[in-house]
């Protein structure tokens, strides 16, 4: 049998002992995968799959020109809601500022009121006339401009007496004409004063649309029961005339300010306003094509339909409608018409606006006048954008104002030279 033999320990016994020793720690290269990573397919059901295919579509959107996107971004043809500028539900301004992100203020921007305080005494004498404090105006131009309004009144007052209109037909033929007269000549007589109406495009009876997504539901029924859907939005407007110019106009304040204004939040489903779901393309569009040079908005002038009647309203004490309904129309026009203007320019939901764009509008069933400005702050409406964004958009508007309260052999009795005055304030807004 061997003996056991003791073996020396391999360690010289002059090696220090471990606890004096650095130990250095060396990181291990970096080897690169030899397979691509396993991503989900594209066609399978899963969760994985939808968020790929997602993220496979706003990439391609992202990459594409501004008219493939506008065509991409409208491809998709789903049931929608359709939004109705002129629409006679109860408070409905509320649900159309929780669908198009929007805050309201009353009263017009600082570089309107700044001006009106000025001019605030005694304004419906004649002679208040030559009292006009509007930059950039003198005085005799204000007092061509006031009779040219009065002209147009006039003209209007003869062709009611002329003849009757038909029924539910009196805004389209008597109010109509005084609009466009009366936009017409005020754009002629200010064009030496803005240097951009020579050059901007004045559109009768123009069409403007615009789609957009806010909010989701989950489908009750059907093949694809249980699942997520992004609720869908189309305005199509039709405003009386519009003026648009090749410049655009400057913010009435900036992006940070809104951050903390109030937008009310609505959990009910839009068919309890009520809205309803309808089947055809979805639009995106200004009022002209892409190539106009004519492509930021400027103003845009609104009649108000038949049978909106401040009166009958106050019979069936409906009072307190007669302000929300002009505040629905000014901000689902105005929302429609700025935000067409930031798609052509290549922002959507994804791409959110660098800058803010501005329009304004007014309002009118011939003898009351109502101004609005609006500012587009963010695109970002979608579930998967509208998070942690506090931007908000902003709409500007004053309480109705009375043109003139009549006419009495062939003179404009109690004509208001403040609503004269903010019509030429709003055709003046330059950059």
């Amino acid at each position: 049998m061997a003996a056991r033999i003791r073996m020396p320990l391999l360690f010289p016994p002059n090696l220090p002992p471990f606890r004096n020793q650095n130990l250095l720690h060396i990181e291990a290269a970096v080897k690169e995968p030899s397979y691509p990573p396993i991503v989900p397919s594209l066609t399978a059901k899963s969760k994985s799959a939808r968020r790929r295919r997602i993220e496979e579509r706003v990439k391609k959107i992202c990459a594409s020109p501004v008219q493939e996107k506008l065509s991409l971004i409208t491809s998709l043809q789903q049931m929608k809601f359709v939004v109705y500028p002129q629409t006679f539900a109860l408070n409905a301004d509320r649900w159309y500022k929780h669908f198009t992100k929007t805050a309201y203020i009353p009263g017009l921007p600082e570089k309107f009121t700044q001006s009106l305080e000025r001019t605030a005494g005694g304004e419906n004498s004649p002679s208040s006339a030559s009292q006009t404090a509007l930059p950039g105006i003198e005085d005799g131009a204000f007092a061509d401009i006031r009779s040219m309004v009065t002209r147009v009144i006039l003209q209007q007052h003869w062709l009611v007496k002329k003849r009757r209109p038909y029924l539910y037909k009196e805004q389209e033929q008597v109010v109509g004409p005084f609009l466009r007269s009366l936009v017409t000549g005020l754009t002629y007589s200010l064009a030496r004063y803005n240097p951009l109406l020579p050059k901007c495009s004045l559109d009768i009876n123009p069409q403007v649309n615009f789609y957009w997504t806010r909010g989701q539901r989950i489908i009750p029924k059907g093949h694809r029961k249980g699942r997520p859907e992004a609720t869908r939005f189309q305005i199509d407007d039709h405003p009386q005339s519009q003026i648009r110019i090749t410049q655009q106009l400057p913010q009435f304040a900036p992006l940070e300010a809104s951050y903390s204004a109030e937008v009310p939040e609505i959990t009910c489903a839009p068919n309890l306003m009520p809205l309803f779901r309808r089947q055809y393309d979805n639009n995106i569009f200004t009022g002209a094509k892409l190539p106009d040079p004519a492509c930021y908005g400027h103003t845009q002038f609104h009649l108000v339909p038949d049978r909106y009647h401040r009166d009958r309203m106050a019979r069936m004490q409906q009072s307190d409608q007669v302000e929300v309904f002009l505040r629905a129309n000014a901000l689902t026009s105005l929302f429609a018409w700025t935000g067409a203007q930031a798609m052509y320019q290549g922002f959507w939901d994804y791409e959110d606006v660098t800058r803010p764009f501005v329009s304004q509008a007014v309002i009118t069933d011939g003898h009351f006048f109502s101004f609005f400005c609006y500012q587009l702050n963010t695109l970002a409406l979608s579930v998967e954008t509208d998070v942690n964004n506090p931007r908000k958009n902003v709409l500007w508007g004053t309480e109705s104002l009375r043109l003139y309260d009549s006419v009495q052999d062939g003179v404009v009795v109690g004509l208001n030279d403040s609503v004269i005055k903010l019509l030429v304030q709003f055709l003046m807004n330059r950059p």
